[in-house]
């Protein structure tokens, strides 16, 4: 897959699990005192989600935030109202101390579908992802193998993963070979 083929979505590979490359995820960065009772009601106003707690996730529909740090969160959008809705939110917190940015085009995010999903991330990351551990509605924000990444389980058998575009090619890689059919342990169906 070229990066080309990347950059534009469509990458997809099937093996322990699917693997896709989801093109136009909107995403818009915050960075504040999430506690902040003007920035989270701003959230909501123009994200229609309450900010989570820590290491948590808030989803309404196609609209979402994730938690990233005590003081940032990523908010999810349709892509096409990103900009509009990073420009809105920035009104809203104007004279707040608060950074509002639309990052769409500088990452990247992948869909993992099927049941051995934890397998797969565990071989990368170094994250507990037993299920008592780690279950749907918590995120974590971590490295994957050599890169930066973020990723949550939005059902039992579903996770994405968000990165910087700029190491795509690479994440696509590691997750191909992570999820490789002969990469089998079978730590998490035993």
């Amino acid at each position: 897959m070229s990066d080309v083929a990347l950059a534009l979505g469509g990458a997809s590979f099937d093996g322990l699990v699917n693997i896709e490359e989801l093109a136009g995820q909107g995403m818009v960065t915050l960075r504040g005192d999430l506690s902040d009772t003007t920035i989270i009601s701003a959230v909501k106003d123009v994200f229609g989600v309450t900010l989570p707690g820590t290491r948590e996730t808030a989803f309404d529909g196609a609209q979402g935030a994730l938690w990233m740090s005590p003081d940032e969160a990523l908010l999810l959008c349709p892509y096409e109202e990103a900009l509009q809705r990073a420009d809105e939110l920035s009104a809203k917190l104007h004279g707040s101390h608060a950074l509002v940015v639309n990052v769409s085009d500088a990452r990247a995010v992948f869909r993992l579908k099927g049941v051995m999903l934890r397998e797969v991330i565990a071989k990368l990351a170094p994250v507990d992802m037993s299920p008592d551990a780690f279950t749907p509605g918590m995120v974590r924000r971590t490295r994957m193998a050599q890169v930066a990444a973020a990723f949550w389980m939005d059902d039992a058998n579903t996770a994405r993963i968000v990165c910087f575009r700029s190491v795509a090619a690479y994440m696509f890689g590691i997750l191909s070979v992570s999820a490789d059919d002969a990469s089998a342990v079978n730590h998490f169906t035993r």
